[in-house]
């Protein structure tokens, strides 16, 4: 993931941001957890130790990959697994992975997107797994679609990566991304329950850019302002849900925006340049930073849908997470900066507690 991820700029989709925070609340679950709460806000709150956490310990979690996998690679300080987020009108409940699997039995669970999809694909198997941990499982890569299965209740949780969520082509001219196809989205029919995300390729550039060209309304364009692009794209994948979800059968979801910690400014520590050697939350419930232009864009076209898609919110209380990243202990170890993936166990495993509690 590259530091673009944090661009700012853009200031139609910053100032639409502002007009849009006025109206578009976040996702609510009624009573669940709430104790004695009608209505609960599951995304506002804060990061309290909580010993009783992390909910598994990563070495009984064989299939993390090594990227995630933070303190096998050296990282020292754990308290960063030792936090639970406390909602503060709330209480969260505590994610089962047994009352999980039993409501899932015989249902598939797929997520769709890049490595932050992949991040929480990796926690939901390390939370069903330890929660049944002599259960039999298996794990194949078919094509780009993995699929973790626990063949005693049946239950599949698959990953198709997919970093745009429409296509990208290749052709006579090179590689086309087509911000108006969706072709890829034939590996979704008939899964359950669907979790989608894109943002982090968005402002790739150079090498690391798997496109040439941007098709769009049948023009062929060689770049485009991004942000643009972004909604495009998901305003395609809109389009695609009111087509093709049947809610009585499906329910989707949208991670949300997860973000990056390469800028200490935002969060009130000009001295800091990255995320190593961050070992505590923001304090409070507001980050100083702000919240990315792509949460107000995102919010913007799913309140467009007339299918039910419920966002998963995440962006604020994982920008409070400054700490939570592999920084020198991801993939590639003291000659990588990772402040974009999480470790595991780690805040996907928080993910995964919200997107129980709104089961």
């Amino acid at each position: 993931m590259g530091k673009g991820v944090e661009c700012g700029g853009f200031s139609y989709y910053v100032n639409r941001f502002f007009f849009l925070s006025l109206f578009l609340l976040p996702v609510v679950v009624n009573g669940k957890g709430g104790y004695g709460s009608e209505q609960c806000d599951l995304f506002t709150g804060t990061w309290v130790v909580d010993e009783s956490y992390p909910l598994y310990h990563p070495a009984t979690c064989p299939f993390i990959e090594r990227e995630f996998r933070c303190e096998a690679n050296g990282r020292p300080d754990l308290i960063y697994t030792h936090y639970r987020w406390q909602p503060l009108a709330c209480n969260l409940l505590r994610f089962n992975g047994r009352d999980f699997l039993e409501r899932m039995r015989g249902k598939s669970i797929m997520f769709v997107g890049d490595s932050l999809s992949r991040n929480q694909w990796q926690s939901l198997t390390c939370l069903l797994h330890s929660a049944v941990p002599n259960s039999n499982y298996t794990l194949v890569r078919v094509g780009d679609v993995s699929i973790f299965t626990i063949t005693e209740y049946k239950v599949k949780v698959m990953l198709d990566r997919n970093v745009y969520l429409v296509d990208v082509v290749r052709e006579d001219i090179g590689r086309v991304l087509k911000l108006d196809s969706i072709e890829g989205s034939k590996l979704w029919k008939g899964v359950d329950m669907l979790i989608f995300n894109t943002w982090h390729w968005w402002y790739r550039r150079g090498p690391t850019q798997p496109w040439d060209y941007i098709e769009m309304g049948g023009q062929v364009l060689k770049d485009m302002d991004r942000m643009r692009a972004f909604e495009k794209a998901l305003t395609t994948w809109a389009a695609w849900v009111d087509t093709n979800i049947d809610p009585a059968k499906v329910k989707v979801f949208f991670q949300g925006i997860s973000p990056s910690h390469y800028n200490g400014s935002l969060w009130n520590e000009p001295s800091a340049k990255s995320c190593i050697r961050q070992k505590t939350p923001v304090a409070g419930s507001t980050y100083p930073g702000g919240l990315p232009p792509a949460v107000a864009v995102l919010k913007s076209v799913l309140s467009t849908i007339k299918k039910p898609v419920t966002l998963l919110d995440i962006t604020t209380l994982s920008l409070l997470r400054k700490d939570g990243h592999p920084s020198i202990y991801g993939l590639y170890g003291s000659k990588g900066m990772d402040c974009s993936h999480w470790c595991l166990s780690g805040v996907p495993d928080t993910w995964n507690e919200i997107l129980y509690n709104l089961i």
